[in-house]
């Protein structure tokens, strides 16, 4: 008995422009925010590691805002593909990969003065903390992101939206990878063979040792405090995102 898509699917009257537009938006922020990083050596010769860094977060902050902003507004359209809100304990789990992912999207940015730009902008190489877990957390954290969001949500759109994150966030690993072994050379290939890519797996194979002490630091308490905010003030944030037309 030859094998066919469900009727739903061939009917493609749940495809809205909304898909199509999400997906450009991300191809377009994943090539002038990977273009602007790898550019970033030639960038900073002419105007600093700081002005560059300014010129940095005046392209990617209103970008990534737009995007959050529209992802929120089109989160329900297309086809539902599954329903499992009232499925129980689905919610805690939702709740707890999206924490979760927080903790890992947000030890590059803990770094504040230089992400101001007050302090001179650094690359850092590094292997203590989150690195021992896994190489490239930002990747870890978008994918968890992704799953819970998508999980939860369960329509196309949300599913275009994160395979696209997942997909810009895959690229970045070998981008990542290559402009630390372009700036520290031999000392990156030590790295990398003393860390992985898949979480743990480093920790698993005897590469590294989890140091719990790493993580007592201020700024995960930051972290802690900004993933309550976030539970707080959710449903405030998606009533003022519903009044951008977007």
């Amino acid at each position: 008995m030859p094998l066919s898509l469900p009727p739903l699917l061939l009917n493609l009257s749940w495809l809205t422009p909304s898909h199509g537009i999400i997906a450009a938006y991300l191809l377009g922020f994943a090539c002038i925010h990977s273009g602007l990083a790898a550019l970033r050596p030639w960038g900073e010769s002419k105007i600093g590691a700081r002005g560059y860094r300014v010129l940095f977060a005046l392209v990617s902050i209103p970008l990534a805002t737009g995007l959050i902003i529209y992802f929120f507004n089109h989160r329900y359209d297309g086809l539902q593909l599954w329903q499992v809100k009232l499925v129980p304990g689905v919610k805690p789990l939702v709740w707890a990969l999206s924490a979760l992912s927080f903790f890992f999207l947000f030890p590059a940015t803990f770094n504040l003065l230089e992400i101001a730009a007050i302090q001179k902008p650094e690359i850092h190489l590094y292997e203590t903390g989150i690195i021992r877990i896994c190489r490239h957390p930002q990747m870890v954290g978008q994918v968890m992101w992704c799953l819970a969001h998508t999980l939860w949500l369960g329509t196309t759109f949300t599913l275009v939206t994160s395979v696209g994150l997942i997909a810009h966030h895959g690229f970045a690993v070998w981008h990542g990878d290559r402009r630390w072994q372009q700036k520290y050379g031999d000392a990156f290939l030590k790295v990398k063979e003393r860390t992985s890519i898949i979480p743990f797996l480093a920790i698993w194979d005897g590469r590294q040792t989890f140091v719990w002490q790493e993580f007592l630091k201020p700024a995960y308490v930051g972290v802690t405090g900004f993933i309550a905010l976030l539970w707080w003030g959710h449903p405030w944030l998606m009533k003022m995102t519903g009044r951008v037309f977007w």
